[in-house]
């Protein structure tokens, strides 16, 4: 069981998290350009991956359970930084994309902001990736 937790756990962090992080960092050289209909786009796909992406902790926390890993620092770490990441995405990525969406006349200085977020993001969820295939203090030596 837990390698078919881990499996599903792995394929939607690849197909839930991947397309954000592409399509928030494109967002904001969309906005700049004042492309309304790529920025839409990449909005909405921004909103559905992010929904989806719920699913991702919700796996890893039960492979964590079925590997008795869930005292363990890395994953404490991971945990925490999951969760950071997501506020980022949920209380300032996307967010800021609506307002730039409303209003691109204002792009530019929104539009950077929103770029330094959005690479917050991405920081985060590397960073969590990195700690995933590491672990530190892992017994089985990889």
């Amino acid at each position: 069981m837990t390698k078919f937790l881990l499996s599903v756990h792995v394929l939607v962090a690849i197909l839930a998290i991947g397309p954000v992080t592409v399509a928030a960092s494109m967002f904001p050289a969309a906005a700049r350009r004042g492309d309304t209909v790529v920025a839409q786009n990449l909005h909405r796909v921004c909103q559905v991956y992010a929904a989806l992406g719920i699913a991702v902790p919700v796996f890893g926390l039960a492979t964590a359970s079925s590997m008795h890993v869930l005292g363990d620092t890395w994953l404490i770490v991971s945990i925490v930084l999951t969760a950071i990441a997501a506020a980022v995405l949920v209380l300032l990525v996307l967010p800021r994309q609506s307002r730039i969406l409303a209003d691109l006349g204002s792009a530019p200085a929104t539009a950077g902001r929103l770029a330094m977020h959005t690479g917050m993001f991405n920081l985060l969820w590397a960073t969590v990736t990195v700690l995933m295939i590491v672990r530190p203090g892992s017994t089985t030596g990889t």
